[in-house]
This record gives C-alpha cells, structure tokens and sequence, in this order.
C-alpha cells in the first residue's frame, strides 16, 4: 500500500472520529478536526483548514437534515446567523493564508484551551441536570424569546442583532481556523434565547452546514482544496456523525463534555509544545 493511500485510510479513521464527537457534543467535532490534520496527517492549518471544513459541513449537514424533519430547527435564525458567516468566512481564509502555520497554530491551540475550559466548567454546573434546564445564569432575559405557541423566535431588533454578531464571530473562525464555528454558536444561542438544548443543537448544525459550504467553496474555487485527503475525511465525519446519534441519548451530556474537555485542553497544550519546540530546532 502507498503512502498516499494509507493517507487516505488515516484521513477516513479521523473523519469517524471527528463525526463522532460532533454528533454526541453537537459543537465539539469540529475544532478537533484540524489538530488531528496536524499531529496525525502532518498538514499545516492553511492546507487543514479547508478539509476540517468539508467534513465538518457534510456531518453537520446529516445531523441538521435530521433536525429539520423533526421541526426543531429555527430555519430563520440559522440563515441569518449564516449569512453573516458567510461574509466573513472569506475574511478568514485570507488571513490564514497570509499567516505563517507557528502562530496560526499557537491561535488555534489557545482558542482550543479557551473552549476546553468553558466545556469543562459547564459540564461541572450541569452535572446531574437535565440539558434543557441547564442554562446560562444572568438574571437578563434573553433577546430573542420563543413563542409558546408557535415555538418560533419573536423578532425583535435586539434578537437580530444577538445573532448575527455570533454568525459573523463563527464565520470569520470558521475561515481563519477550518472550524465549523459550534463552539461559538451553541453558546452564544443559549445566552440569546430561552430554545431548549435540542433545539439549540439542531439549529446550530444548520448554521455550521452553511457558514461550512461556503468556505468550502471558497477554498475550491481558490484551488486549496486536497480533494483526495478531504472526501475521504469527509466521508468518515458522516459515518461517525449517523454513528453518534445512535448512542448519543445512552450517555450523560455532562459526562461527555467534561471527558472532551479534557481531551481538547490536552490536545491544546501539545499544538504549544510542538510549535515552541519546533521554534527551539526541536522535533515534536
């Protein structure tokens, strides 16, 4: 067997990991992505960037596909988190391909750092509570507020304000990083509104289908995508995405979140190690 397919054996053992955590965290997958590319695959964040984000969007797109059947996706929301995404996705990805990999790489590790430790501590103060009743504590009421009746969002201007500054946050990580954005928009939905954490979820993975796509295309019009490492990540990512959700209700959330915390906390303090000692002449 070559060496360019055993890359491409690796690149489907990661994917299923990468769909997998995203289906049983609903943010999570994501950001884990490239700094599997990294260690395992030996890529830079530029070359990364783009497949973590074909597979990242293709997963997510099973898990918003099945949300939309079951009628908990907020479609309006999603799109306008989305289209404000969208237009500073393209940002990003100039930025990261003008950046040299050592510090991209230190951003991404501390963005990393940063989401472990607030998974870490929500997963702490969620501990033996129900996931739709643990929520952010702030005695504001949220902008945008569900309707009981017709279980959509009331819009007001602060609710579209709320969201589209979360949708422009993911988008431009999303380019810069090759993260779908989750970890920015699952939290940002739970201080903006009062949507139960299924919805929260669903809706979040249609944003992440979205704000994906686009830098994906982005990246193939601008002839950066490695076609032969991604579409067998990507394929792997759905595998473990439909995989996920299977076993997804069998496990605590709290649990889960503090396990993947530790996880990406790890993963953050050896992308540090390995670009310090590179930066020495060392070999990490």
């Amino acid at each position: 067997m070559g060496s360019e397919e055993k890359m491409m054996d690796s690149s489907a053992i990661l994917g299923v990991a990468v769909g997998l955590v995203l289906a049983l965290t609903g943010a999570g997958g994501a950001i884990l992505a490239v700094p599997l590319l990294l260690f395992v695959l030996d890529l830079s964040v530029a070359r990364a960037g783009p497949i973590a984000l074909l597979a990242v969007g293709m997963s997510a797109a099973v898990g918003a596909a099945l949300g939309l059947r079951g009628g908990i996706v907020r479609c309006r929301a999603a799109v306008l988190m989305a289209a404000s995404g969208m237009m500073m996705s393209p940002i990003g990805l100039w930025a990261a391909r003008w950046l040299p990999n050592e510090p991209l790489v230190l951003v991404f590790a501390c963005v990393l750092a940063w989401v472990s430790w607030r998974m870490l501590l929500q997963g702490r103060a969620c501990a033996g509570v129900h996931p739709d009743r643990c929520t952010p504590c702030t005695s504001m009421a949220p902008p945008c507020q569900l309707d009981p009746a017709s279980r959509r969002f009331v819009w007001t201007s602060a609710c579209a304000r709320a969201l589209m500054a979360s949708g422009a946050g993911a988008g431009f990580l999303s380019g810069l990083l090759g993260v779908g954005g989750g970890f920015v928009i699952v939290p940002a939905l739970r201080r903006a509104t009062d949507a139960p954490m299924q919805m929260i979820v669903a809706t979040s993975l249609a944003v992440i289908t979205l704000v994906s796509m686009a830098g994906v295309a982005a990246s193939a019009l601008a002839g950066r995508m490695d076609w032969p490492v991604g579409l067998p990540f990507a394929a792997g990512a759905v595998v473990g995405m439909l995989g996920g959700r299977r076993i997804a209700s069998r496990l605590s959330g709290p649990r889960l979140q503090q396990g993947f915390a530790v996880v990406a906390g790890l993963t953050a303090l050896g992308m540090m190690a390995k670009v310090l000692l590179a930066s020495r002449g060392w070999q990490a």
